[in-house]
């Protein structure tokens, strides 16, 4: 197999992935609020929030308004999550709390490094090959890079919510690859998703690479 120019990853359940579950999270910062309800039901509902959830891609938007689409975006994703648990009510100022859990999954808190990709991207560099991220995720993605130490691997960060189109759309491997001045052929993606992913790679003409995270 040929080596490649340069090899893009996906971002959460490939280089990194939530500690516990989202809805153990959102149960333990709710908490501080004092509103109780069980991770499983959040996890529930999140679940399917998020996938009701349209594409986090904001095309006509200009550059300095995306950070606080991307803020709504996920706060109408948290008020659904518990709207669908019956316990929206109890929050006393769920803006509160809101701004409090977009912050905290902003941090190196929530999230942990797989334990074969410090090894693997270093690998990589070594053998001089160029490494980016390409991301259905936001902006906080940056913070989240620099706080686990990934960042210094990456020579780029590829994002949906900046791009205007998200995986498996081909323009954002587009993009990536515009960045690197690299053909498809001369790219890979490796990512969890078999649709987003390995699926959206392929079709955009890289070779996909599809990683069973569970």
């Amino acid at each position: 197999m040929e080596r490649p120019k340069v090899i893009f990853l996906d971002a959460v359940g490939t280089l990194f992935g939530v500690k516990g579950s989202v809805g153990k999270i959102y149960s333990q910062i709710a908490l501080e609020f004092g509103v109780e309800v069980s991770a499983e039901i959040l996890d529930q509902t999140f679940t399917q929030s998020f996938k009701a959830a349209p594409p986090p891609i904001f095309p006509d938007a200009e550059l300095h308004d995306i950070a606080q689409l991307e803020f709504e975006w996920w706060r109408s994703i948290a008020v659904n999550t518990f709207e669908k648990a019956g316990v929206i009510s109890k929050f006393s100022d769920f803006s509160s709390f809101f701004g409090e859990l977009y912050i905290h999954f902003g941090t190196a808190e929530p999230w942990f490094i797989y334990p074969d990709v410090v090894q693997s991207l270093s690998n990589w560099q070594h053998l001089g090959i160029e490494l980016g991220v390409v991301s259905n995720f936001d902006s906080r993605i940056y913070s989240v890079l620099q706080s686990l130490g990934l960042n210094e691997f990456f020579k780029t960060v590829t994002i949906s919510t900046q791009v205007g189109a998200a995986k498996p759309d081909q323009k954002i491997f587009a993009e990536a690859l515009e960045k690197h001045e690299c053909s498809p052929e001369s790219a890979w993606h490796i990512g969890d998703s078999i649709v987003e992913d390995y699926q959206g790679a392929k079709a955009a003409g890289l070779r996909g690479i599809w990683i069973n995270r569970n």
